[in-house]
Parts: structure tokens; sequence; C-alpha cells
């Protein structure tokens, strides 16, 4: 399974989503997109990360162990 995770560095919201998708599945391989080395990333997604995606499908923040849970289950 493929998992991006939008975010930029020193974003602490985006540090939280890590941990929560650790705790969700820790054998899972988080690919994190820097939205601020893509302008249009950074348009798309620069006001809303941390941004989980899964198969086209988007979990924008706020979110909790239970939404990543349904998330990476769904």
């Amino acid at each position: 399974m493929s998992v991006v995770l939008y975010t930029t560095v020193g974003c602490h919201l985006c540090e939280q989503a890590c941990e929560l998708v650790a705790m969700v599945s820790p054998d899972l391989t988080l690919t994190l997109v820097d939205v601020a080395e893509d302008d249009e990333l950074l348009a798309r997604y620069g006001e809303r990360i941390p941004v989980l995606m899964k198969e086209g499908r988007e979990l924008g923040w706020p979110f909790g162990l239970l939404d990543v849970q349904q998330f990476l289950a769904g």
C-alpha cells in the first residue's frame, strides 16, 4: 500500500500525523512530499497540510487515530 503525506519542514501538525500513522500501521512506508518544493502542490495543499493521500483519496487535517485507522483500512 502506498500512502503519501503532504507536509513541509517545521510543521508540528505533520509530525503528529506521522506519529498517528505509525501507531496505526508501524510497518507502513509513508512517502513524505514537501509542498513547498512545488508551486502547484503549495497552492493545493499549503493551507491544508498535513494531508494523507491513498489511492486517490485524501484525509485532511484535523484527524485523529480512529480517522487514520478508517482511512488506511478503506
